[in-house]
């Protein structure tokens, strides 16, 4: 049986001062406009094509967490996932771009918005306020697979020097003595296969959005009480511990549920235990979570992987109400045990 000392608790804790960003993590990275991003893989090793990744938690949790921090202006190139991608807007305003060359529509997303884009369709991301911005992912599944590019990003990282391997390794050919050698590379889809990878109805997408404060409050949660709060985000199907479908469901799989848990000044969650994964994510103020052996205090956007089994409570200490997305593996979570 596992002792989590604070020590061990402290090796599952990713503080947003700590997160290892990679400038060399996609095809992309030396095309203008997208030079200054920066990739983050808290959980899992995501689908990150660079070597140079660092990888925060690698035990499996059936799902991945990741990141991007970009500054105004910067563009993450359009592409297609094979698994559920979802954004969560922990700062910054964002324009989502669809289409292979960003010609279906866009949605704009800011600070507390949730987007899940369907699987096999493009999409891209740019900053589009001064400063800063970071988004949270969780892609589904613990082997997300690659990532399919756009036929024009190809062309314009190989104008820079970048190509891709079969099975999505990223190659510098910028030095002059480099060969490609034996190497496969990945080529541009044909017309066939973008057809494959058409952009759904707008108002299909619209689906797919939950803004800010526009998550639904669950009454009947094992977690409500006074001064609690857990909203239901994405459920692909009612849940055993009391969750209705939606409000965003999807067409395709996700395999994990999002919620919003919600804490004002002073509430407190007592011990309970989970059957299945569950990854917090603090959106806004703090929160401090205990367990028999000891405790630790979450601040904004920091990320902790709770053990599954392990009795935790919660609580709010701070003066101001706490927010943190709440991950938890599976279609169909069960109810916490207290």
């Amino acid at each position: 049986m596992t002792i989590w000392t604070r020590e061990a608790m402290a090796t599952r804790l990713v503080r947003y001062a700590d997160l290892v960003p990679c400038r060399t993590a996609y095809i992309d990275t030396r095309t203008p406009g997208s030079t200054e991003k920066e990739n983050f893989t808290i959980i899992g090793a995501g689908v990150s094509e660079s070597a140079d990744q660092f990888v925060h938690i690698t035990e499996k949790h059936g799902f991945n967490i990741g990141g991007a921090r970009q500054p105004f202006g910067c563009v993450n190139s359009q592409h297609s996932h094979d698994t559920a991608e979802v954004f969560m807007v922990h700062s910054g305003r964002w324009r989502l771009l669809f289409g292979p060359n960003r010609e279906d529509g866009s949605a704009e997303i800011g600070p507390g918005d949730v987007c899940s884009v369907p699987i096999h369709m493009f999409r891209g991301f740019e900053k589009i306020d001064e400063g800063v911005g970071m988004l949270f992912t969780v892609l589904g599944e613990d082997d997300p697979g690659k990532v399919t590019w756009a036929p024009a990003v190809f062309e314009a990282a190989e104008g820079h020097g970048l190509r891709l391997a079969k099975g999505g390794k990223l190659i510098d050919t910028s030095d002059g003595e480099y060969t490609l050698r034996e190497l496969e590379l990945e080529q541009p889809l044909d017309e066939q296969r973008l057809a494959q990878l058409a952009t759904p109805p707008a108002e299909k997408l619209a689906e797919c959005i939950v803004p800010a404060g526009a998550g639904v409050p669950n009454p009947d949660s094992s977690l409500a009480a006074e001064g609690v709060v857990e909203a239901g985000i994405i459920a692909p199907r009612a849940t055993d511990d009391g969750f209705p479908a939606g409000p965003i469901r999807g067409w395709w799989p996700h395999g994990f549920n999002l919620r919003l848990l919600t804490l004002q000044t002073s509430a407190f969650i007592p011990q309970h235990a989970r059957k299945e994964a569950e990854v917090l994510i603090v959106q806004s103020g703090t929160v401090t979570v205990t367990w028999s052996e000891g405790e630790l205090v979450l601040g904004a956007g920091d990320t902790l992987s709770v053990p599954i089994d392990l009795p935790h409570a919660f609580r709010n200490a701070a003066s101001v109400p706490a927010e943190i997305f709440v991950v938890r593996g599976t279609d169909n979570p069960a109810r916490p045990i207290f």
